[in-house]
């Protein structure tokens, strides 16, 4: 049963459905919010999806609201202020990689105006593509952490079924350019 079947079927708790509801393949609507799911997706690997849903409020305010300029500035004190923090993942190689990627970030954001541009500027790649680009510029980025960041950004298709009710309000909210490069979800 698919992620669309499953929520839409009530199969699923809340945090699931408003996750598929109004963020999961949609565009994000600022860079913080874009690095904010890379956050999510390098917190879940290894765990269920459920424990990062059920956690995402303290996630987000353990790294300011997913502000990657001020996760850029973060020390030792601050890293082992998540470590302590039992509302998040406290896994020390997650949170060092959040940090190096998130002055990875604030360096592309200088090159390209902002991380969507840098994203934008590679699209359309397939998976194997964006995996070896997210390699050589992040940490911790494996193929699933790749592939759900993407997929969860609208960069690749997967985020919902033709049947889904959702599947039509992503279209809309795509830009023109997306539209033309159907089907991407």
């Amino acid at each position: 049963m698919s992620y669309c079947s499953k929520v839409n079927k009530g199969k699923l708790n809340c945090h699931h459905k408003y996750y598929h509801d109004n963020i999961y393949g949609f565009p994000a609507k600022s860079d913080n919010e874009l690095f904010g799911r890379l956050v999510l997706e390098i917190n879940q690997a290894g765990l269920s999806w459920d424990i990062i849903l059920k956690k995402e409020k303290a996630i987000k305010n353990a790294y300011k609201n997913y502000s990657f300029t001020e996760i850029a500035k973060f020390g030792e004190s601050d890293v082992q202020r998540i470590l302590n923090d039992r509302g998040v993942i406290r896994m020390r190689r997650k949170v060092i990689a959040i940090i190096f990627n998130a002055k990875k970030v604030v360096s592309l954001t200088k090159k390209h105006n902002s991380f969507k541009s840098y994203l934008d500027k590679h699209h359309p790649l397939n998976l194997s593509g964006w995996l070896s680009l997210f390699k050589k510029e992040f940490k911790f980025i494996g193929n699933e952490v790749c592939r759900e960041f993407l997929i969860s950004a609208g960069y690749l298709k997967g985020a919902h079924k033709k049947s889904c009710p959702i599947y039509k309000k992503i279209i809309k909210a795509k830009p023109m350019w997306y539209r033309n490069q159907l089907p991407f979800l």
